[in-house]
């Protein structure tokens, strides 16, 4: 019996010792695989080359045809504005980071641009004293060096050998008609006509049939605006003559800068041509008028050229000294900044430690030697792309991020936030959908698919540059069919139900204006 007892111990034993060993680790297998199954089937696949497909489950692209990939988890908490790049990539592209700080703008110079013009007030335009026909011109080019009294050309005028006629009769009769005489000979000297010249009718009794044109001022040809042939009417500019002993340096200052200077300020100029020479003068002028399609001033300063140096057109910069003002501003490098022609930005490192950028527009103040100040976008101790700024950018565009080839509001495509995706909850309201879109070429595609793409609740438009028909995946539960059509026409092109715009068809690029009466969905 005693026996019995210690055999059922140890299988009792052998029993617990299993159960410890194997039971907890079939139990562990199973929680690992109703994980893994779990991770499996919130599994989301994208198409490596349209990153804004996610689907469910694996298959073919709806855009290109091509196999899903699995997505990359995106558990970093980025927004539709933020992306990452690797730390190697940063090192090989050799980006640099620097935290903005307030300095102080007390800068003692202001920089400004210009070039050389011709001093209006010592400009002269020769005009036509009587209608007629230029018979010969003797100044052939701009340029040429006149002087006062030079010959510059000759004309024919018929009223002047009229008068010549009456003239001549006037003359025949003076003795008993004075105030005829006298008439006549005024008449001729209204079309500047010298004494000299007068005389020289009455004594040879012969009519003159061409009439010296002759230059009121000394200077140099700036224009020439007849030719050899031409009919001119009386009044009628012929030449402009400059005189370039003195110039005009004009500078173009903006309105923000406009505060800083005064009439009277010394102002320091070179030229590009001789830019180790340093030509002092002063500011004579600030325009009262703003240019509103630049938002410049023109500001000017008189300048001794008689020696000919300065030429009209010539580039020059000018520097001005400044009272320092002790203000204190956020301060950038200009490398920081990318001007777009209408948007200024710079690319801000969200943390520390972690290479994830995101772009943020800027509104600059003053250009202050290499740097700009900021009035509005950033605040202190922001870390911001200071060197590599264009790789950076171009790392957005790559990651379809907002960059500085995107437009205000432009939705964004690819990011976290934004993202028309194929989830398994919109898989099922998911819709296919195939129509005629009338255009021409590849600018045409682009433009027809981001009208597309705007829709909420499209996830993806291809169109067919050969069949003029554009494939779109959408979401019937966000958005029509009619609701597409509607936001292609406004973009100018035709579709199967709806007209283009004919505002936006009329500004097409000059290749996508298509015909309107073109096959589509061929």
């Amino acid at each position: 019996m005693k026996k019995y007892i210690i055999y059922f111990g140890i299988l009792t034993a052998g029993l617990v010792l299993g159960w410890l060993f194997f039971g907890n680790s079939s139990t562990s297998e199973e929680k690992t695989h109703q994980h893994e199954s779990l991770a499996i089937e919130n599994e989301l696949w994208t198409c490596s080359m349209h990153p804004q497909i996610m689907q469910p489950e694996p298959g073919d692209c709806p855009i290109c045809g091509m196999d899903l990939i699995p997505s990359e988890a995106s558990a970093d908490g980025l927004t539709a504005n933020e992306f990452k790049i690797s730390n190697n990539a940063l090192a090989l592209a050799n980006i640099e980071t620097s935290t903005v700080t307030l300095n102080s703008t007390s800068e003692n110079t202001l920089i400004l641009s210009g070039k050389i013009t011709e001093n209006e007030n010592s400009t002269a335009i020769q005009t036509a004293h009587f209608s007629g026909r230029i018979e010969k011109l003797f100044i052939s080019t701009t340029g040429e060096n006149v002087h006062k009294g030079q010959l510059l050309a000759s004309m024919y005028a018929p009223a002047l050998v009229t008068a010549q006629k009456e003239l001549l009769i006037a003359l025949a009769s003076k003795k008993t008609d004075p105030l005829l005489y006298t008439s006549v000979k005024n008449k001729l000297k209204l079309w500047k006509l010298s004494e000299q010249q007068i005389n020289q009718i009455e004594t040879s009794k012969k009519i003159v049939t061409n009439f010296p044109i002759y230059a009121n001022v000394n200077g140099v040809v700036s224009k020439k605006m007849v030719e050899e042939g031409s009919y001119v009417k009386e009044g009628q500019n012929l030449f402009m003559i400059s005189n370039l002993n003195t110039v005009w340096a004009a500078f173009d200052a903006y309105e923000k800068q406009l505060y800083l200077l005064n009439i009277g300020d010394a102002i320091s100029i070179t030229t590009n041509a001789n830019p180790n020479k340093k030509i002092k003068a002063t500011v004579s002028f600030i325009s009262p008028v703003l240019n509103t399609s630049t938002r410049i001033v023109i500001v000017r300063a008189v300048l001794n050229n008689s020696k000919n140096e300065l030429k009209p057109g010539m580039f020059i910069e000018g520097k001005i000294a400044l009272k320092n003002q002790e203000n204190k501003a956020l301060i950038v490098p200009k490398t920081a900044v990318l001007w777009t022609g209408k948007r200024s930005i710079v690319y801000v490192k969200k943390q520390r430690n972690t290479p994830i950028f995101e772009l943020r527009e800027v509104t600059l103040g003053n250009e202050i030697g290499d740097s700009y100040e900021i009035l509005k976008g950033l605040a202190e101790e922001e870390e911001i792309v200071t060197n590599g700024t264009f790789t950076v950018d171009a790392a957005a565009q790559l990651q379809g991020k907002k960059s500085m080839m995107s437009t205000k509001g432009e939705k964004v495509m690819n990011g976290h936030e934004n993202r028309s995706t194929i989830t398994p909850e919109t898989s099922k309201t998911s819709n296919k959908l195939s129509f005629g879109v009338r255009g021409n070429c590849t600018m045409c595609k682009a433009t027809i698919e981001k009208a597309a793409n705007s829709v909420l609740g499209v996830y993806s438009a291809n169109w067919s540059v050969e069949k003029k028909k554009i494939d779109v995946v959408f979401d019937a539960s966000k958005t029509t069919e009619l609701k597409i059509h509607k936001a292609i026409a406004n973009s100018g092109y035709d579709t199967e139900k709806t007209k283009g715009n004919t505002a936006a068809y009329n500004n097409l690029p000059t290749c996508c204006l298509y015909s309107r009466e073109m096959k589509m969905n061929q």
